[in-house]
């Protein structure tokens, strides 16, 4: 028997023996008809969005008002709705790039391409856009205590100065780049205090030190490839350990002492070297200019000895006397002295001009040799005396001051 049948009063989803509830209920209030055929249909989104629209409204008046209020239809609406949510996503998109940045876009995170700096859109929710600064230094420090070549230990530090080159490779090339960039500094660095002394290290390797550490870490970026570029590396100190560090620190000041004693010694040598070629130069030139002095002096008394020799030829007493006579004049006229033969034996009288003209001798005096005796001959002609033994007449009327040499 069907149980949707008119006689059958068992309620399907009750218990046995229980009735439908409309059967439970008086007969003078019976429920409307469409009211339960609503009951058994699934509801209506049309009304859903009304109820909704109706709650948002705020509506709370008495059960007539809403009954005779109209319906709203949701789906006027919807398309409003569409193109607002469409304008607000599309405005979303838009972002600026700075000017020392790229953007690298990523496509449901996969890299699509590389912006450059201004203004751009993107959709969103499907793109992403992640700015890298290309143009700022960063700087890592890495220290620490490392085996040199001669089995000795060394504390050293040294500072890495980069920048990105690559935003992409930056990103996706490597997982930490900056702490695989500290960990590429650290390897190179010890590689290049292994291989070095602890001297060379402490005194004049410092600079080799930095070039070769900068070479080896380049090489470690490119293998890499994480898309760094690295723009200066600074090699700030090395210490020796604690227990001979002051040994150490005197080494180190003699080495700087000898530098800057070095540097002193460049200095006045390229400060004395003009000079010294002035002067050798200058001796060079008096040098030519005697030699072309004597040469003429020369020239000229060989002219004069030319001319004198026929003289001398057709009057040799005479001439030999004169030429004595210049000569003595030229020798006695430097010394401000006058000495005069004696005729009462070896005596000779000394006229000091120097004194009795108040003024001081301008050359040292002529040391006197004792005089010798002069042997007058009557019948032979007076023959001149020797050089060192001037005969100058004594003028009458002079005051004469005699001594013996």
């Amino acid at each position: 028997m069907s149980w949707n049948e008119s006689g059958n009063q068992q309620d399907p989803w009750g218990k046995p023996g229980q009735k439908k509830p409309e059967q439970e209920q008086p007969s003078g209030q019976e429920k409307e008809p469409n009211k339960q055929s609503n009951e058994q249909q699934p509801p209506d989104l049309e009304e859903v969005f009304n109820s909704l629209l109706k709650k948002m409204g705020g509506g709370k008046g008495n059960g007539s008002n809403q009954n005779n209020r109209p319906s709203v239809s949701a789906g006027k609406f919807l398309p409003v709705l569409l193109g607002l949510g469409l304008v607000v996503w599309g405005a979303s998109g838009f972002y600026t790039v700075q000017e020392a940045e790229r953007g690298v876009v990523t496509r449901f995170g996969k890299l699509h391409e590389i912006v450059m700096p201004g203004l751009n859109w993107k959709p969103t929710f499907i793109d992403d856009v992640t700015p890298v600064n290309i143009e700022r230094v960063l700087e890592l420090r890495t220290n620490g205590s490392m085996l040199t070549q001669d089995e000795n230990m060394v504390l050293v530090e040294m500072t890495v100065q980069y920048r990105i080159e690559d935003p992409a490779k930056y990103l996706f090339s490597v997982t930490k780049p900056d702490d695989s960039l500290k960990q590429a500094t650290d390897s190179a660095l010890r590689y290049v205090i292994g291989h070095m002394t602890m001297d060379d290290i402490l005194t004049t390797g410092r600079a080799i030190v930095r070039e070769r550490t900068w070479n080896a870490l380049r090489d470690i970026i490119k293998n890499y490839d994480m898309g760094l570029y690295i723009t200066d590396v600074n090699f700030q100190y090395a210490r020796p350990p604690e227990e001979v560090k002051a040994a150490f620190d005197d080494a180190i000041k003699a080495q700087e002492d000898e530098q800057r004693l070095i540097r002193e010694a460049e200095a006045y040598a390229r400060g004395q070297e003009p000079i010294a070629r002035g002067q050798a130069q200058r001796i060079l030139e008096q040098a030519n200019a005697y030699k072309e002095q004597i040469v003429l002096s020369a020239q000229g008394e060989v002219e004069r000895f030319s001319k004198l020799l026929p003289e001398y030829k057709a009057a040799p007493e005479v001439t030999r006397d004169r030429l004595y006579i210049q000569t003595m004049e030229k020798v006695m006229k430097n010394t401000p002295k006058l000495m005069m033969d004696s005729s009462n034996g070896n005596n000779l009288a000394v006229l000091p001009i120097d004194k009795l003209m108040g003024q001081p001798a301008t050359n040292a005096p002529v040391k006197a040799q004792p005089a010798q005796p002069v042997i007058q001959q009557q019948p032979q002609p007076v023959q001149p005396t020797t050089p060192t033994q001037p005969v100058v007449e004594q003028e009458q009327g002079e005051t004469i001051r005699k001594g013996r040499f």
